[in-house]
């Protein structure tokens, strides 16, 4: 079978997934079952598989699994938000709906992905522009104490979102061009090989930047997710597990002392360690979330069940369950194994995106795919960790499921470019009598 059969094979049951859940929130809601389901179910079958036949013309060694495994997730998505509220949903859709507009473009326009080498210091510098747009006074936007979005008029968005994948391109970039000499000029002391100091920069301007984040923006997971990708790609390109040790060692160390220096650093850190301290104030959120995983159980409530809003008033029981803590309304309506169920998914597109760096050819493409992914993956492993407690909570959004136009939209970039490479990497070769034929 080809490649573009199993990913239309794959996209099958993806949408009956889609009008199952939207039957049953029409059941659980009082609802008359009618085609309102169906229609949902068709229309976004519809759209995938004008990106599939769009895919199959474009791209036609791509990886099969990618894009239905991110179409699932969006299903996810659309029907928790449309559990939560109707028009949480309908945005949604519109906004994926823009988002494979440009994933489609980003591939017709960026059939030669190797142009964004040559112009990495002028992305770089885009990138680090997005970046600090939410500190500007008059568009930037403080949201839970973190400066994220930005709005001009009409147009509201989350900078890091598109930042993250300028920082990935020209990482990827300059690694390629200089892990030699990263390698070759290491040196060892006390069992752990050291980069050479002229060459140490790199390391230092990433780190400074990933502080930057931590303490001028306020964006833990940006920092997190950025710092990460970079030691990911450190330890592609040259292969050195000590190189990453020690920017482990230096973002935790630069953690800890702005996390003593800087309060709003400190709170998240004292909200993850005992949210019980103040329970009704800023450990309020995580409690929440913490009792709703737990009546869950292994097997849910069932969709639609359960509660969103306090008895006798309109206060969310959980805030924000839209964005940062939709994986927790997911664990209390299908239960533990749900929820697992998601992580299994961030897991699959994970591996396949790594394995797309190790069949790529050269090593931009290498090392492009491998940040790509593992940006991505930090993203998922972010705001998953910092809802069932496991690192401090942050601000990102959980990838293709979270209400937010913004990842939607960057995400599918993201994908776009790694089935560029993925089909550059699985395209077979031409023989010998064939290029001199």
């Amino acid at each position: 079978m080809s490649a573009r059969n199993k990913e239309l094979l794959g996209l099958v049951p993806v949408a009956g997934l889609l009008i199952a859940g939207f039957a049953s929130v029409f059941v659980v809601g009082g609802d008359d079952l009618d085609n309102t389901s169906l229609i949902f179910g068709a229309y976004f079958f519809a759209i995938c598989l004008a990106a599939h036949i769009f895919l199959r013309i474009r791209l036609p060694y791509a990886d099969p699994y990618l894009f239905p495994l991110v179409a699932l997730l969006a299903a996810i998505g659309l029907v928790m938000l449309y559990r939560i509220d109707e028009s949480f949903a309908r945005d949604q859709a519109n906004w994926f709906v823009v988002g494979l507009v440009l994933f489609m473009l980003t591939i017709v326009l960026l059939k030669d992905y190797f142009v964004l080498e040559r112009y990495r210091y002028l992305i770089v510098t885009g990138g680090l522009l997005l970046l600090l747009m939410p500190r500007l006074p008059g568009i930037g936007a403080q949201v839970n104490g973190a400066y994220l979005g930005v709005d001009i008029g009409p147009l509201a968005f989350q900078p890091a979102e598109f930042g993250k994948l300028a920082v990935v391109i020209f990482l990827a970039s300059y690694l390629r061009e200089h892990r030699e000499v990263l390698v070759v000029g290491a040196r060892r002391f006390a069992g752990i090989t050291f980069p050479p100091i002229k060459h140490l920069g790199p390391m230092l301007v990433v780190w400074g930047a990933a502080m930057f984040l931590l303490v001028f923006i306020r964006d833990l997971g940006s920092s997190l997710m950025f710092f990460g990708a970079f030691l990911a790609l450190i330890y592609v390109a040259t292969n050195r597990i000590s190189f990453v040790l020690i920017g482990l060692l230096m973002f935790f160390a630069g953690a800890w002392f702005f996390a003593s220096t800087v309060g709003h650093v400190g709170d998240r850190i004292d909200v993850w360690l005992d949210p019980y301290a103040d329970a009704q104030g800023d450990g309020f959120q995580v409690l929440q979330s913490m009792f709703a995983q737990a009546d869950g159980g292994l097997f849910g409530k069932g969709i639609g069940e359960s509660l969103l809003t306090a008895p006798g008033n309109d206060q969310p029981l959980i805030p924000e369950v839209q964005t940062d803590f939709i994986y927790a309304l997911i664990v209390n309506e299908l239960g533990l194994f749900g929820g697992c169920g998601v992580i299994a998914i961030y897991t699959l597109i994970a591996a396949r995106g790594f394995k797309i760096a190790t069949i790529a050819q050269d090593g931009f493409s290498k090392l492009l795919a491998a940040g790509l992914t593992a940006v991505f993956a930090l993203q998922a492993f972010v705001i998953i960790g910092g809802v069932i407690r496991v690192i401090p909570l942050t601000g990102v959004t959980l990838p293709f499921i979270s209400y937010g136009g913004s990842s939607v939209i960057a995400n599918m970039v993201l994908l776009a470019l790694l089935l560029l490479i993925s089909d550059r990497a699985r395209r077979p070769q031409q023989s010998t009598q064939d290029v001199i034929g």
